[in-house]
């Protein structure tokens, strides 16, 4: 009987010791020696497991006709603004020439700029119709 229990546990080590291996750490997190494309997993992780809420956030909630009415609101947006920008840039290709500002009063609807040079570079003083003044200084080169 005890050389049966013997063989049986030698066996066992047997067994063990050759089909051991060795255990290495690898870290997870990216800010300790982890690999940096696990940074957005546990961002993501520790996010959705967050259970306190920040009560001066705005809280939103996202349907799918809200998500389109702002891709719509967007978009339009998006397509006001490149007019917008088209007809300045040929307003102001008419009114100054090839890519100079002259010093002078130009009047563009209700607005007024002026244009003039001072010591740190080009002063742009735009005034609207209802009272509003904005000044921008281009500085030299």
């Amino acid at each position: 009987m005890k050389k049966s229990l013997f063989s049986l546990l030698f066996s066992f080590g047997v067994i063990a010791c050759a089909s051991a291996q060795s255990f290495v750490y690898h870290p997870n997190n990216p800010n300790f020696g982890g690999n940096t494309f696990n940074y957005s997993w546990m961002l993501s992780s520790a996010q959705a497991q967050d259970k306190t809420k920040d009560p001066n956030a705005l809280t939103t909630t996202r349907t799918a006709t809200n998500t389109s009415a702002n891709s719509l609101t967007n978009f339009a947006q998006s397509l006001q603004n490149q007019l917008l920008n088209r007809i300045t840039t040929s307003l102001i290709g008419n009114q100054f020439g090839e890519g100079t500002l002259k010093p002078g009063n130009y009047t563009f609807g209700d607005f007024q700029v002026q244009i003039s040079n001072g010591a740190d570079g080009v002063i742009v003083r735009i005034v609207d119709g209802k009272g509003g003044e904005t000044s921008i200084t281009v500085p030299y080169f």
